[in-house]
């Protein structure tokens, strides 16, 4: 069930309409919990065992902790217990073929006759997510942060709740669970802006990513037909595509939770705007980054053992990362790109200081997280070695042209390439800007309904016939 399909609408207007309805905060939690499982179920009920499994595990692993510490002791024996379930169940599913097949491919390399070895294992959806977040909610009673919830169907809704549930944000314990302990009231929920985000959201995932995915699919499917400026374009609308699909699920879901009356974390904050890789790393997919540096890099030893220490430990994180996306070495290769540019930016900050030119700096970030996008999405490192070469040195051996929807269709490409961009980099100069919130608070009720009304109508208008699944899904 994606969110930018009719079915969902009919499905969160039931939920919406029920969830209000009810008076009693335990009834509406339960009606939350019975949404959020039916809502996993959809895509595939056979994994609503692991789920549960997985919050049930944790669920019990922290109240023996809290019970240990309490008696005197730590109770380390659970938290790995805890661990060793989430990470093995995560392990199974999502890197199992990886490591079997990459185990063939070195056999092979040093001459032994081995076939395709495939499990052909099935991944859950959102797998990557929900164990992360509960994994986190254990490691935080551990450390003494968070007390445990001993309301089981509370903590089961926290682990499932339907919004956030399949992409993220990944949602931190100690931010969702107190909201749990107050009955929410409509007359508080802001839904002018829990609408305009959902339907900021939608115009990003339906309208802009699912429309620009087909130059991305040509580019990225045969990049040796394409000419180095196509290349280029290739990627640059891939850049858009990951963004609007990504950030546009997350408003979505934020959107969604808010007008239920729930308050989830921010997850993006104008990345592509960052003047360096550590900024756009406090920026981009900051539920994942904030995770990883609070559960792994701190974990490795953090910046508490010497310059170089630092550096492998943020290496390590950057690779983990780049593993955590999905089970390929174009991934790590990913992460292992992004780790290099941390090192680097923090070796220039200790040796000549913050950078004085805030455009360049702009620019080389954006260029490096670009270079990196290319081994993110490529189907193989072949394909990302010759889009790479097209990058870095204007080198292809293809001549096609990307083919980029305009109506000054007989210009050059970049020409119909900005015709496309433009106005999306305007839009998202003035939203970074908070253009859309000062607008908001100065026009009356009736016509900030009726420009909702007018974009949604403009969305459906313009939105793609096929609906795409979010590219994060498959993480």
């Amino acid at each position: 069930m994606i969110f930018s399909e009719p079915r969902f609408l009919f499905f969160f207007l039931l939920v919406f309409g029920v969830h209000w309805t009810l008076r009693r905060n335990g009834a509406r939690k339960l009606w939350l919990l019975a949404a959020s499982l039916f809502f996993y179920g959809c895509w595939d009920w056979r994994f609503l065992a692991l789920i549960v499994g997985c919050a049930t595990i944790d669920y019990v692993a922290a109240s023996r902790i809290a019970r240990a510490q309490a008696a005197g002791g730590r109770g380390r024996r659970w938290l790995l217990l805890s661990l060793t379930y989430d990470l093995g169940t995560l392990g199974f599913f999502k890197y199992c073929d990886f490591f079997v097949g990459s185990g063939a491919e070195l056999l092979r390399w040093l001459g032994l006759p081995v076939g395709e070895v495939t499990l052909g294992i099935v991944l859950p959806v959102g797998i990557s997510f929900f164990t992360f977040q509960a994994m986190s909610y254990t490691i935080d009673v551990y450390r003494g942060h968070l007390t445990p919830r001993w309301s089981y169907p509370d903590f089961l809704l926290f682990v499932t709740f339907f919004p956030q549930l399949v992409a993220g944000p990944i949602v931190r314990a100690a931010t969702f669970l107190p909201q749990l302990d107050t009955t929410r009231r409509f007359r508080d929920v802001d839904v002018h802006a829990a609408l305009g985000q959902f339907l900021s959201g939608f115009v990003k995932k339906a309208v802009v990513a699912d429309m620009i995915a087909g130059p991305v699919d040509a580019v990225f499917g045969s990049p040796g037909d394409y000419s180095a400026e196509s290349i280029w374009i290739g990627v640059l609308c891939y850049a858009v595509q990951i963004y609007c699909d990504f950030s546009g699920y997350s408003d979505m879901a934020i959107g969604t939770a808010r007008l239920l009356g729930y308050e989830l974390c921010r997850n993006f904050h104008f990345p592509y705007l960052a003047t360096s890789i550590t900024d756009f790393w406090r920026r981009w997919h900051i539920s994942l980054s904030t995770w990883l540096r609070d559960y792994l890099y701190i974990s490795l030893g953090g910046n508490r053992g010497g310059r170089w220490f630092t550096h492998r430990n943020l290496m390590l994180t950057m690779l983990l990362g780049g593993l955590w996306h999905g089970a390929g070495w174009n991934f790590v290769v990913w992460g292992g790109i992004h780790g290099v540019a941390l090192v680097v930016h923090k070796e220039w900050i200790r040796r000549f200081g913050q950078g004085r030119l805030p455009v360049l700096s702009r620019l080389i970030t954006l260029y490096t997280v670009m270079v990196a996008w290319i081994f993110f999405r490529a189907a193989d490192f072949s394909d990302a070695w010759l889009m790479a070469k097209a990058w870095l040195i204007g080198e292809s051996p293809g001549s096609k042209v990307v083919p980029l929807w305009s109506p000054m269709a007989s210009w050059g490409v970049w020409v119909r390439f900005g015709t496309l961009i433009a106005p999306l980099l305007v839009l998202h100069v003035l939203a970074a800007n908070a253009v859309h919130l000062r607008l908001r608070a100065v026009l009356p009720v009736w016509l900030v309904t009726l420009l909702f009304g007018v974009l949604a109508g403009l969305a459906l208008a313009f939105m793609p016939l096929q609906a795409r699944p979010f590219i994060y899904f498959q993480f």
